[in-house]
């Protein structure tokens, strides 16, 4: 029997990064002026609460935050993206993720970052933290390149991220049966894919996955208390 292939699948927020990326973009747009506060501060606020509780629709998580870019090309939003990793993403990211990734990455593993937040965002995360491989939601552009504030093709949010990660690995040309995939997760919102793979790791996790990890065995990891 060939040894199956050694697949690590890394959840961006909460997990990797000491926060939510969506939730973080919101709030520096506001503080950039970019978005009405008055407006949009008490519906980030409540997206954030509804996503942790698990009861927000992911298409309406989704749209929301996607929302913020619509008008703009990709050309108008690069400097604002690039402002954000550096001055709210990288920080919030910990030596211990970093940590983790290598040993992974440094074993030869095949290495994807998937993440409900949409590519233009977390994109430049990826690249920073070495993940060469990005499955995340996708943003709908119109014909001259501007983002419509929709969502293009299937979500990568709760059953969403194990479509899409089926849909990866068949452009790669691997089959899912051939691999042994470890996933790490904070969040009730990726129980689909925690139950689809052969290593499911509970990462600094919420609530309800704290109890899904203990009455299940699985391993818990806090990055938080190995970063401090």
């Amino acid at each position: 029997m060939p040894r199956p292939l050694p697949l690590t699948l890394f959840d961006l927020d909460h997990t990797l990064l000491d926060g939510d990326s969506d939730v973080l973009w919101c709030e520096f747009l506001m503080q950039r002026g970019e978005l009405d506060r008055t407006v949009f501060e008490p519906l980030n606020r409540r997206m954030a609460h509804e996503y942790r509780a698990g009861t927000v629709s992911a298409q309406a998580f989704c749209e929301f935050y996607i929302g913020t870019l619509a008008g703009r090309s990709r050309e108008q939003g690069e400097l604002l993206r690039r402002e954000f990793l550096e001055a709210v993403v990288v920080p919030r990211i910990g030596a211990a993720a970093h940590a983790l990734i290598e040993r992974h990455r440094g074993a030869g593993e095949l290495v994807v970052l998937t993440t409900a937040t949409n590519r233009f965002i977390t994109e430049l995360t990826a690249a920073h933290l070495g993940l060469p491989h990005l499955i995340a939601t996708e943003c709908e552009t119109d014909a001259d390149g501007r983002f419509t504030g929709r969502i293009a093709g299937t979500l990568n949010m709760r059953e969403g991220k194990v479509a899409r990660l089926h849909e990866w690995l068949a452009t790669q040309r691997i089959d899912p049966r051939d691999c042994e995939t470890t996933f790490y997760s904070d969040s009730i919102n990726d129980l689909p894919l925690l139950l689809a793979v052969r290593k499911p790791v509970a990462v600094n996790p919420d609530l309800r996955l704290a109890a899904e990890a203990a009455e299940r065995g699985w391993p818990v990891l806090n990055l938080r208390d190995l970063a401090s």
